[in-house]
């Protein structure tokens, strides 16, 4: 990074931003950043309620890594939540973005959630997400790892 990187809650929402990201995800074989700019777009998620945050980390004025927790909506549970959408440029990582990215969703849902869950489907990031603490869950449900948040 050419620049500390800073972490934004991204409110309001920056499409062009976000949509570099997700032609960028789109070339890797992920849909996951267009399906939250078409969420967005939608109404369906926006981040907006108690405890919901969407968060970008920024190299200077480029979006490089972007990330959400919302309410779980599959598990019915009001006191856990999910995170979601989190993706970091290629020419990012390995840098601790992630973490950090990870680390600023975790203390914004801190004292809101008693804990996080998260669905993956390749083996770096289930990989990256057991090395921040998160465990894995039994196949078949709605989400593949899932981590307890300290009290308070």
């Amino acid at each position: 990074m050419s620049h500390p990187p800073e972490i934004r809650v991204l409110d309001p929402f920056p499409a062009a931003a976000v949509e570099s990201l997700a032609a960028e995800s789109v070339r890797e074989g992920f849909r996951f950043v267009r399906r939250l700019m078409d969420e967005h777009a939608s109404g369906q998620v926006r981040f907006d309620r108690p405890g919901e945050v969407l968060l970008g980390v920024y190299d200077g004025p480029e979006l490089v890594a972007i990330g959400g927790v919302t309410h779980d909506p599959y598990g019915g549970d009001a006191s856990v939540g999910r995170v979601r959408h989190v993706y970091v440029h290629p020419a990012h990582r390995r840098r601790g973005v992630g973490a950090a990215l990870v680390g600023a969703l975790e203390a914004r849902a801190h004292g809101r959630f008693t804990a996080l869950v998260l669905r993956t489907d390749t083996a770096p990031a289930a990989r990256f997400y057991a090395a921040l603490g998160y465990r894995a869950l039994a196949g078949g449900g709605t989400a593949t790892h899932r981590r307890e948040l300290p009290p308070g």
